[in-house]
């Protein structure tokens, strides 16, 4: 087996040249050479039917010919034997009245087994349902609002990517720590031990591919790129029940290839998963007056209302916060995927002096004032849990190499911002258990 790795970043790529994050090249993940039978299990989906709360519904795709499949979930004492035409696929649906759904709360796993001739394959899977309706969210049919942070691949203590079971664990412990149900995994495909980690601690993903700022939307060797990306993205994580929004984009300026290309791939994510939302992060645009809104065509394409705004930050001081109001025409969840400001950690002042912890504290207290004030807010992942490495990002003794923005140091140590968000957290988890 040859493996060959490439981190060289191409203008027709995605992403592009052009990022705020590290690009670190090499293996940066394990690799494995897995060795199956004549006639094997190549993949399959196995959920809650779209719109069920009972009835487990999907697919197995099996190679080498072959005319039955065998699912077991032991637990349960299910066992469904699943026919399969000569191409080897096959459909099956079939109820389970004792079903324990997965939540936050209780991240029930059950191991199922799916049998083939002399291969096995098992897996632990977790069965919700997640809708949106009217400006709400709803997981197993009760109301959630998502108390979430963003998340790069960024290692823990030491310089590189986060790629181990225990790197996962550390930095999803911090955002459990901070009272977080949820974790934007930006800008990329994560690796999977933080998916399943988070699967098994109770958290929900929103999971992205990197169509970033601005790629080439009319090359369609481009748009094959970012297709292949998100087909082996829902590929791979389409039975983590804990992946609850597929993302198409981020902070993507609207034009007219922007809004086709991504319009095409919002489609192909509903296609290939119908039973999860699909989301981008898009960007605010004031009015006069004061009044926010989110004016972008993709809006009417996705399933909720999800943009990043960095008012009191790039937009103009924190007391901004206080002043503007959000307007929103669409009858969709309203979700904030970035706000935040940046801090060098153990560098204090007064409030008014940027990249003081005092300062992005006093922004996050603006920020949670205004946020409970936005009509259909379903949730938010504040920018972001960490700082992270970003050549862009070159303020002598403030940055050096590094975006700032996190409520983490890069040492591990809690922002004074960290606080603001685990009390505010407290206080919506608190809210939601008493509705």
């Amino acid at each position: 087996m040859i493996l060959k790795v490439d981190n060289r970043r191409l203008t027709e790529g995605v992403p592009t040249v052009n990022t705020d994050w590290y690009n670190y090249g090499g293996i940066t993940r394990s690799v494995s050479l897995i060795g199956v039978p004549a006639v094997f299990v190549r993949d399959y989906f196995i959920q809650l039917k779209k719109g069920s709360s009972d009835t487990v519904a999907g697919w197995v795709q099996t190679d080498g010919g072959t005319s039955q499949v065998d699912i077991e979930i032991p637990e349960l004492k299910v066992v469904q034997h699943v026919a399969v035409n000569a191409d080897g696929y096959g459909t099956f649906e079939f109820k389970c009245n004792k079903l324990v759904r997965w939540s936050p709360d209780n991240p029930k796993l059950y191991k199922v087994r799916l049998t083939c001739g002399k291969d096995t394959v098992e897996d632990e899977i977790g069965f919700r349902t997640i809708e949106a309706r009217g400006k709400k969210l709803y997981l197993n049919g009760e109301e959630l609002f998502c108390r979430g942070v963003a998340l790069h691949e960024e290692a823990p203590f030491r310089s590189g990517r986060a790629w181990s079971r225990e790197d996962a664990m550390v930095l999803l412990g911090w955002a459990k720590e901070m009272n977080c149900n949820f974790v934007r995994l930006a800008h990329y495909q994560h690796n999977e031990n933080m998916v399943r980690e988070a699967e098994r601690m109770g958290l929900l993903l929103w999971a992205e591919i990197p169509c970033y700022w601005t790629i080439q939307w009319e090359n369609e060797a481009t748009f094959e790129n970012a297709c292949s990306q998100l087909e082996t993205l829902i590929g791979r994580d389409k039975n983590r029940t804990n992946i609850i929004i597929w993302s198409v984009a981020n902070e993507t300026p609207v034009s007219e290839p922007r809004t086709a290309f991504m319009t095409r791939l919002a489609d192909l994510a509903h296609q290939l998963d119908p039973t999860r939302l699909v989301a981008a992060a898009m960007e605010k645009k004031e009015l006069p007056g004061g009044i926010m809104t989110l004016d972008d065509p993709m809006a009417d394409k996705l399933d909720v209302l999800s943009f990043n705004q960095y008012v009191g930050w790039y937009d103009g001081l924190p007391e901004k916060c206080d002043r503007v109001v959000w307007q929103f025409s669409q009858d969709k969840p309203v979700f904030i995927s970035e706000f935040g400001g940046g801090a060098l950690q153990g560098y204090h002042g007064p409030a008014n002096q940027r990249f003081t912890e005092e300062f992005q504290e006093d922004l996050y207290r603006h920020s949670v004032g205004m946020l409970e004030k936005m009509e259909g807010l379903s949730g938010c992942s504040p920018w972001i849990l960490t700082d992270f490495r970003s050549p862009r990002r070159v303020l002598v003794d403030i940055q050096d190499g590094f975006n700032r923005k996190g409520l983490i140091s890069d040492k591990g140590i809690r922002k004074a911002a960290f606080y603001v968000m685990q009390e505010w957290y407290a206080r919506k988890k608190v809210e939601s258990a008493k509705k």
